[in-house]
């Protein structure tokens, strides 16, 4: 019995640790963006269109 709950306070710890990594991450990421214009995206069929970038 202790050892299954060793195991499930293990796996807690691991998960909350992998969410505190992602939420990191996430935050360097978005951190990183300078600037930002929704009206720089291309349009759809822009991004369709195969010989658009090259």
């Amino acid at each position: 019995m202790i050892e299954l709950l060793r195991r499930l306070v293990d796996r807690l710890l691991r998960t909350e640790a992998d969410r505190e990594r992602r939420r990191r991450l996430q935050e360097e990421a978005l951190a990183s963006i300078e600037h930002f214009r929704a009206a720089d995206r291309l349009r759809r069929d822009e991004v369709h269109d195969r010989d658009a970038l090259r």
